[in-house]
């Protein structure tokens, strides 16, 4: 198993160095208007938190440079939340100081992870920023590296711009360094680098202008970098398939390749430029090309309008709407996080998740030829969403009227990061909610419009895009919605090789899309009128008694099955047998059926690994084995490949399936559901030279939850600016 543990620095003294800085470092999340304890770090406290590490490194360590890497609000108690937000209290914390725990929210504790740029080795500081104070301090275990901060991604380009070795490649196949590019990407997987070194893949383009899709052109070699350097370590030239070789060594080199001809040498192929043929997207570049499509012009307008505003009220990061109430949160790795969510049901308020969250990603790529192997990244973990979301654009990435939230995050330098407008708020209209048709004489018709409220972050990783909605609706429904957009990530293709891969498509001539899978996981911390609950898997199955038989007379007979999972574990998704899996709270029934209050986990997206179960990959990425996961709630268990995923090499000790050896009882406790869900993408050209979205969600309804349908009081409105369009 890969080391997780850290050891501790020297004890910091009770207050930080400089004191007369760091005391300025006051709490300002209470003194504004509405706070919420959840709230994440906004700038201010990031800098309060920057003077406080720097100095505390300065005058307790002997580090003599570093970059800041990652820094976050730790969790506070789950059980001070809920009491100061006057929810009920999970179970096991009964025996627990709950005033002890409360004052716990005012420090605002939070972590920071830095990496010293000399040693190369990694520190976590646990800040309370509030007082000023360093908490703990603790050295990474060898081999443990945090996630790539998006400032060392983009440092990626310049490092090979500035490189003779690699410009001089540039120039044999006729690219001039100022039109080299690359993309930075996590290492994957490469023992040919001591575990300690922090490094990064680049994978490498061309471009021939300013704003031309620069994917179009492969380079036909890859480096690796060192990123507190800035070393170009390895050039890296990978081997192409012939029509013939399907089974060609795809294993890499023994050692580095610094030497740009020894790499090639061993590829045991000759250099082969990008293809040049430019395939463009925007609209201006388009233009300019007589092969590619033009704009269209017989679009007329369509508009979203509230003329008397919204239906929702934000107060700071907590937001009501048409019964629910919830928190809005932004984490520089999860991105979007959901928390605290109720439903005011009649008057009384009934608590159902504690917090929504995608806690993990990974994409691996198909191909087994050196070095596509190595890309399988762990968008979450190794990267950060929250770190990489998009400023979003009103009229465009969201339509309405519309709110908006910022977020911060480090940057290297310790100063704070604002992406302003990185998630946005505001009401869709959803299709019908209901309608019948009494067809008798004099019969009535009764129909309503269903409405959403949309919580949406989109996030550029590299060439892909990510859209995440929240969608909450007025029938008591919440779902996940995961939409793929972006750039296929290509490579070259060698003139003559096989023309039909079984391991991609070739998109445009001599660019190849490889196979790969996007497989996220889903955290649900459930409340349901409680934190007592259960998971129960139901599946549809044909009656025992044959057709024909007086008890099943014409063989129509199924019913429905159900067992409640006890024990922490992994479980599968069988579709032939209908299943499904919900989350029950026993102590509460239902007036009619009988049944216990749940709510009902829908998806037609699960997804699970196709690699091999012992691959690299899968050892990484234990999580994404299994459709769906049941854990005891652990405030530490947030991330199910490991806290530290980049450069891992095995099965991290801290991941979901070590979580689960001990078989923890999971009936009726404070459990966690982790869902399993995604896409293997088989590319096509259509999705070539942007790619149309690809939409996946999970849902989240009620199931003997409420009396009747929650949305059944909405009223009958027709819509006055619907026209009909005349002949």
């Amino acid at each position: 198993m890969a080391p997780t543990a850290a050891s501790p620095l020297p004890t910091p003294a009770a207050t930080v160095g400089c004191c007369a800085k760091t005391k300025q470092a006051a709490l300002t999340k209470p003194q504004q208007q509405h706070w919420h304890p959840l709230d994440p770090l906004d700038a201010q406290e990031l800098r309060d938190l920057h003077r406080i590490v720097h100095a505390y490194v300065a005058e307790e360590t002997s580090i003599k440079a570093f970059k800041y890497v990652s820094s976050y609000l730790v969790n506070p108690p789950k059980e001070a939340v809920l009491a100061a937000l006057g929810l009920p209290l999970p179970r096991t914390a009964l025996n627990t100081d709950i005033e002890a725990s409360k004052r716990l929210l005012a420090r605002r504790r939070a972590e920071c992870q830095i990496v010293d740029v000399i040693a190369g080795r990694a520190y976590e500081i646990i800040v309370d920023v509030a007082p000023g104070k360093v908490v703990e301090a603790r050295l990474l275990k060898e081999g443990l590296q945090p996630s790539l901060h998006p400032d060392e991604v983009g440092q990626a380009e310049d490092a090979l711009r500035s490189d003779p070795r690699v410009v001089e490649l540039a120039r044999q196949v006729g690219i001039e360094p100022e039109h080299l590019y690359a993309d930075g990407w996590s290492i994957g997987y490469d023992d040919r680098f001591e575990a300690g070194r922090r490094v990064q893949q680049a994978l490498v383009y061309a471009r021939k202008s300013e704003h031309e899709n620069l994917y179009a052109h492969p380079m036909d070699f890859s480096v690796v970098l060192d990123m507190n350097t800035n070393e170009v370590l390895s050039i890296d030239f990978g081997r192409f398939r012939t029509a013939d070789d399907d089974y060609i060594d795809g294993q890499p080199p023994a050692g580095p390749t610094p030497d740009p001809q020894e790499g090639l040498r061993l590829s045991g192929r000759a250099r082969m430029a990008p293809p040049m043929r430019s395939y463009d997207y925007l609209p201006e570049l388009m233009a300019k090309d007589a092969a590619m499509a033009k704009p269209r012009t017989d679009l007329k307008p369509l508009y979203v309008v509230q003329p008397e505003g919204v239906s929702y009220t934000l107060r700071g990061n907590e937001i009501s709407w048409q019964k629910w109430n919830f928190h809005i949160g932004f984490h520089p790795r999860d991105g979007l996080v959901i928390s605290t969510v109720t439903y005011n049901d009649g008057g009384e308020v009934r608590p159902l998740f504690y917090r929504l969250s995608v806690a993990e990603m990974v994409v691996p790529y198909a191909d087994t030829c050196f070095p596509h192997p190595r890309k399988f990244a762990f968008d979450v973990g190794e990267y950060g969403m929250g770190t990489q979301a998009n400023s979003l654009k009103i009229g465009c990435d969201c339509l309405g009227t519309i709110s908006y939230l910022d977020g911060s995050f480090v940057g290297l330098d310790g100063q704070p990061i604002t992406i302003e407008q990185c998630i946005c708020i505001h009401e869709e209209d959803a299709g019908l909610a209901f309608k019948h048709t009494d067809y008798r004489p004099n019969g009535r018709v009764h129909s309503a419009r269903n409405r959403r409220l949309v919580i949406q972050m989109l996030c550029t990783i590299a060439n892909y895009e990510y859209i995440f909605n929240y969608n909450f609706y007025t029938d008591g429904n919440v779902e996940l919605q995961v939409r793929l957009t972006g750039i296929l990530n290509l490579s070259l293709k060698a003139p003559g090789s096989a023309e039909a891969n079984p391991y991609g498509v070739e998109v445009a001539p001599q660019v190849t899309a490889q196979l790969h899978q996007h497989i996220f996981s889903l955290r649900v911390d459930p409340m349901i009128d409680g934190h007592e609950n259960t998971v129960v898997q139901s599946e549809i199955e044909p009656t025992g008694a044959a057709t024909g038989t007086s008890f099943n007379y014409l063989g129509n007979g199924f019913r429905q099955r159900r067992r409640a999972l006890t024990a922490a574990g992994g479980y599968g998704w069988d579709p032939s047998r209908h299943q499904t899996y919900s989350i029950v709270n026993a102590n509460r029934t239902h007036y009619a059926s009988g049944l216990p209050v749940s709510y009902r986990i829908h998806t037609r997206d699960y997804e699970t690994l196709a690699t091999a179960h012992d691959s690299i990959v899968s050892k990484r990425a234990r999580f994404a084995t299994k459709a769906l996961w049941v854990t005891r709630h652990d405030e530490a268990q947030l991330w199910p490949a490991g806290k530290y995923v980049a450069q891992q090499r095995d099965t991290a000790d801290d991941c979901i399936s070590e979580w689960v050896k001990e078989r923890q009882k999971t009936d009726d406790e404070d459990v966690v559901v982790w869902v399993t869900f995604g896409i293997t993408h088989v590319p096509r050209p259509e999705d070539f030279p942007i790619m149309p979205v690809e939409h996946l969600s999970v849902w989240l309804k009620p199931a003997n939850f409420f009396d009747w349908n929650p949305a059944q009081d909405l009223p009958q409105i027709a819509d006055s600016y619907s026209r009909r369009v005349e002949a």
